[in-house]
Formats: C-alpha cells, structure tokens, sequence
C-alpha cells in the first residue's frame, strides 16, 4: 500500500533534518581539526623553547659570563681544571659562512626568479619550477658529501691552498642549498605585482627588461627581502652540510681559505659525546638558546616583511 503524501512528506522532512544534523558535526569536526593543526605549530615551537632552555637553565645561573661567552675565542669545553665557553669564534664562522652564501644564492636565486615570472612560458617554465623544487628536496647530508668528495679537491686544485675544507667550500655548499627557497618566494613576489603596472610601463615606452628593472623589482622589493632573510635563516641555521664543508676548525677567519667551525655544527658533532646534565651538556644547550633565538628573529623579520607584502 502507498503511504500517505502527509507521512511522506514528514519522512523527507527527517531525511533532510538527519543530513543537515550530520554535515554540521562533520563541519565542527574538520574546523576542530585544522585549528588542532594550527596551533600545533606554535606548541611545538613553544615546547622546544621550553626543552633547550631547561637543559641550558642550570649553566645559565651557575656558570655563565657574559664577556666570556660571546667576546672570548676559546672553546675548551673538556678542560677538568679550567674550561672555557666562549663562542666568538663560532660566531665569526656561522657569519663568515652565511654572507657568502647569501653573495653566491641571491644572483643565483633572484635572476632564476625573474626568469621564471617574467620570460619563461608553458613548459619552460613548470620544468624549471619542478627543477628548483627537486634542487630543495636534495638532504643536507647529500650536500656535504659534495663539499667533502667534490669542492674540496677542486678547491686544492685551483686554488693551491692545503685544504680545501674551508669557508669558500661551505659558502658555496649553503648557497646552493639556500638558492631554491629564496627562488620560489621570490618568484611569488614577482607574480603579485599587478599587471597592470606592466602594461602602463609598456605604454610609456619601456623595453621588456626596464619593465622589470624599474618597475616590477621595486614594487616587489619587499617580497624579494623577505626571500634573502629566509635564505639568511635557512643559512645561519644548516648543520651536516657546514660541518662536513668547514674543516670544524676553531678559528676567526681572514680569508675565505680558512677552516672555520660554525654553531649548530658544534652542537651536532659534541652532544653525542657528553655527559648527560654535564656543565658542557648544559653549555651546548646554551648555544642551541642563542641559535634559536637568531634563527626566530630572522624568521620573523621575513614573515612580518612577507606579509606586508600581501597586504600591499
């Protein structure tokens, strides 16, 4: 027997209302989900802040100088009598390191981005985006290894130097490594230019590269920083690679020549070998406190200068 047109009518009612109770608990769901991802960044952050700054805690209060630490040259963390913690050197290292590499990645980087926006098209350009991206999925390690088997004989070689591991080596290892990242924000900083400042540049007149030299870089200029600053952090920040390409030398360099040993290079190649809850374990915890705080700033100046970009 047929039902009803009433009771059909409250059957689809319910149908509807048991969908509409369904999609809104899917919704609540997948909103509590993305927030969970999302704050789960800035716990991770927060709780590795928290970890290092415990473990460095105790050689922060008992044993720290201030002078020592950050204008002395002397590393001598295993002496029984009398150790020495001071990171000057380091320091030099990481910078040394760090501007070169930014020198060889920001003309690498900056002119492979123009390329990209502005004269690639079609398949050109989607095989050199995927080229920049696979060049960024290369491990650090892989890295190393060429500054160690590769530009380390060939620095010896060309140069006549006894050792080839040595800030050029390890400038030129981190630039390459910095280049992709600073590729793709700077190309999407390119991008956001608007179309129309090309064109009214055009019918003034200007050729193809005075579009982009006095018209699309300017405008973009901002993104562009942003890009050098997280290639900067992502520098300053490297460590199998620097340790492999250095020489892990304590020294101030006076020439790009020179073995240098950088700071997260220390910690990774020391921690291993201490003692748990030591005055030197505690001391490597103290660098990691001063990298992550260079290393944030950095981070955080490129993202405020990014997003100021998008605003604009």
């Amino acid at each position: 027997p047929e039902m009803p047109a009433q009771q059909l009518t409250q059957t689809a009612d319910l149908a509807a209302f048991d969908r509409r109770n369904a999609a809104w608990y899917i919704d609540k769901l997948v909103q509590a989900l993305i927030f969970i991802g999302g704050i789960s960044a800035i716990i991770f952050v927060v709780g590795i802040f928290v970890f290092i700054t415990k473990e460095g805690l105790g050689f922060i209060l008992d044993r720290f100088d201030f002078m020592e630490f950050f204008t002395s040259e002397y590393w001598y963390p295993a002496e029984e009598e009398d150790p020495e913690y001071g990171i000057l050197a380091m320091i030099a290292g990481t910078a040394s390191v760090t501007v070169l590499a930014m020198l060889v990645a920001i003309p690498f980087s900056l002119g492979t981005a123009v390329y990209i926006a502005e004269f690639a098209t079609g398949k050109t350009r989607e095989t050199l985006k995927i080229l920049v991206e696979l060049l960024a999925a290369i491990p650090s390690v892989v890295w190393g290894f060429i500054g160690l088997s590769i530009m380390n004989p060939l620095i010896i070689d060309l140069f006549d130097v006894p050792v080839g591991l040595n800030v050029l080596n390890a400038g030129i290892i981190l630039g390459l490594m910095a280049a992709p990242i600073m590729t793709s924000i700077a190309e999407d900083a390119l991008k956001a230019v608007p179309d129309r400042y090309r064109e009214a540049a055009e019918a003034l007149g200007a050729t193809r590269w005075q579009v982009i030299q006095k018209t699309v870089l300017p405008a973009a200029r901002n993104g562009l920083l942003g890009a050098v600053l997280l290639g900067v952090g992502r520098a300053f920040g490297e460590t199998m690679a620097v340790l492999m390409a250095t020489g892990h030398a304590i020294n101030i360099p006076d020439s790009v020549f020179d073995s240098v040993r950088a700071l997260p290079a220390t910690i990774a190649a020391e921690l291993g070998e201490t003692a748990v809850g030591s005055e030197h374990y505690q001391a490597l915890f103290t660098l990691g406190i001063f990298l992550f705080m260079v290393t944030f700033v950095i981070n955080l100046c490129a993202d405020l200068v990014v997003r100021d970009t998008a605003k604009k």
